[in-house]
């Protein structure tokens, strides 16, 4: 039987009216997903399902049997003559292609989704941009009713500060200047 009650959280958000909007923001950005996904290049198609099988214990056990199969084989344990005998040089060659190739498929899809959390990171950069402006004009709206209205605060001197602006490039140059870039002292730069 399905129960038709609401969980606590669930009546929350109902109860703050957020039910509706965050909903609306979930399909939002599962669409945005799936038009991200449909967009793929047909090599990018390629490198996820490779990333995906070579990431998974089926990859695992299918290089065991290959691998443990062939040397078993090519050991001589085995009655045939073996098509590569020790020191299983077609096996080391084999295996170095697998690798390159692997190599390859995992940078294409590692590339494609650092473009992808880039992108995620720059909406929160946005939305972070969008509620500092709205807090501060909600800020300087108080303090502009509290004045109209003879009500003094004047023992908070950051209230001044949550009134102004933020420039993010500044803050950016701020930090910049403090610690250094990281990413360029990552880079040895």
């Amino acid at each position: 039987m399905i129960s038709t009650t609401r969980s606590e959280p669930s009546r929350q958000l109902a109860t703050a009216g957020g039910t509706e909007k965050l909903q609306t923001n979930i399909a939002a950005l599962r669409e945005d997903r799936e038009a991200a996904d449909r967009s793929r290049t047909v090599g990018e198609r390629i490198a996820d399902a490779v990333t995906t099988f070579a990431g998974s214990m089926y990859s695992v056990g299918f290089h065991l049997l290959l691998y443990g199969g062939w040397l078993i084989y090519n050991s001589g344990v085995l009655p045939g003559e073996p098509f590569d005998p020790f020191p299983f040089v077609m096996l080391a060659m084999m295996a170095s292609v697998e690798a390159i190739f692997l190599t390859t498929f995992v940078l294409i899809s590692q590339n494609r989704n650092a473009a992808i959390d880039q992108r995620r990171e720059d909406l929160g950069l946005q939305v972070s941009l969008l509620t500092e402006h709205e807090i501060t004009r909600l800020a300087q709206l108080v303090d502009l009713m509290a004045s109209r209205l003879g009500v003094e605060d004047r023992e908070k001197p950051e209230l001044d500060d949550i009134k102004q602006e933020v420039a993010p490039v500044a803050v950016l140059r701020s930090i910049d200047e403090a610690g250094g870039n990281r990413s360029d002292q990552a880079a040895g730069t």
